[in-house]
């Protein structure tokens, strides 16, 4: 089984990456890696950290050669703003009184409720843990997965759809969306001009507010055969897995599969796929779709189309303005801790969702076609696209 962790806190010395269970002979591009988590540094709205940290993976173990070689494959990511905490987090016990205590809990953050469950008598610890600073680690992560499933012609990639109120007006395609991982100026990473316009007017008002503002990504998983998941037991569906992937990035608060949402409001006559039998000769079967409301996965297993997954964001939780809150100390009412952050980071949680997602889809593709080396992985899944497309 393909398995990943992290480890390391958000102005601690490094974060740290481990991935296990990937093939031998997967060619690794450290442009590549370095590269996803370039993108994930970038959006308009990201604050101060990110001028600080020029993010690159480090890797340890697992690759020789530049490629896998079938055991676990350990990165470290310096933090650059280390420097600036050595004495505030030292390992050691160091000196109390240059601690940086995080004193009033913030609304919407782990602070409080991580506070009380570890008997901390305030929230720094869980702020570094907790922040969305680990999800560099991920990125990492997920490219090395990105990189597997590129050997077998499956893309992953993501575009933002709505910033606030301002959203996409229209369907993208995949060249579109693959195409803004190729920019080299990452603004709010939608499709069309008019409407990123539109999600830059939004991200400027709050600025001007001290406020945060949130909104939706979708990931995109395209060239994925049907088959993939099962319907067999409930903890290996696709679709669950991947909402529990995407879910699990910091501040998002809802995952959608397709028109999962639209659809609770539907009849069930506008919202399935009808079936149709064309005979292409591109697709990996003939079997094909008129539309693709199901986001590419039906009981809990691919279909062949597209896998279609939107991540929808809160506003993270550090205003600049902050809400009100609670001394750990005196108990009385205060303004919640402020810390350095940003505005706006739905582009930047697309990026790690890109990566959560494609981590998930390699373990399953993994656990369908088997196989210790990607030579032998790609033999097992191209002779099983030549049985459906016989089918």
């Amino acid at each position: 089984m393909l398995r990943f962790s992290t480890a390391g806190e958000s102005h601690g010395e490094s974060l740290v990456a481990l991935v296990s269970g990937m093939p031998a002979g997967v060619p690794v591009e450290q442009d590549f890696i370095d590269r996803e988590l370039w993108r994930r540094q970038k959006g308009y709205g990201r604050g101060g950290r990110m001028r600080i940290e020029k993010d690159t993976a480090h890797i340890l173990s697992g690759v020789r050669h530049g490629k896998t070689i079938g055991s676990p494959i350990a990165m470290t990511l310096a933090n650059n703003d280390w420097k600036n905490w050595t004495e505030i987090l030292p390992v050691e016990e160091g000196d109390p009184t240059k601690h940086k205590a995080v004193a009033s809990p913030r609304p919407g953050h782990a602070d409080l409720a991580g506070s009380l469950k570890y008997d901390f008598k305030d929230a720094r610890y869980v702020l570094e843990r907790a922040s969305a600073r680990e999800s560099a680690a991920r990125v990492a992560s997920g490219a090395i997965a990105k990189l597997l499933l590129r050997a077998l012609c499956v893309g992953v990639a993501s575009h933002v759809i709505r910033v606030g109120k301002a959203e996409l007006s229209r369907p993208a395609t995949w060249d579109e969306i693959v195409a803004l991982q190729a920019k080299e100026e990452v603004m709010l990473n939608c499709v069309d001009a008019d409407s990123e316009a539109a999600m830059k007017a939004e991200v400027d008002a709050v600025l001007r507010t001290g406020d945060t503002i949130g909104g939706v990504f979708e990931v995109v998983v395209h060239g994925l055969p049907p088959g993939v998941g099962t319907h067999a037991n409930w903890d290996e569906r696709m679709d669950g897995l991947l909402a529990q992937a995407v879910m699990s990035l910091q501040a998002v608060k809802a995952v959608e599969i397709g028109r999962g949402v639209t659809a609770a409001e539907s009849l069930g006559s506008t919202v399935h796929d009808a079936i149709g039998y064309e005979g292409s000769d591109e697709a990996f079967t003939k079997f094909s779709r008129e539309q693709n409301n199901a986001g590419g996965i039906e009981g809990g297993i691919s279909n062949g189309e597209d896998v279609v997954v939107r991540g929808y964001l809160k506003p993270i939780s550090t205003l600049r303005r902050p809400l009100g809150s609670v001394s750990f100390e005196t108990r009385e009412p205060v303004k919640a801790a402020y810390e350095r952050s940003d505005v706006c980071v739905v582009p930047a949680a697309g990026v790690a969702a890109e990566a959560t997602v494609a981590l998930t889809v390699a373990r399953l593709v993994i656990e369908k076609f088997g196989g210790d080396s990607l030579r032998e992985l790609q033999r097992n899944f191209n002779g099983y696209c030549e049985q459906i497309r016989a089918y």
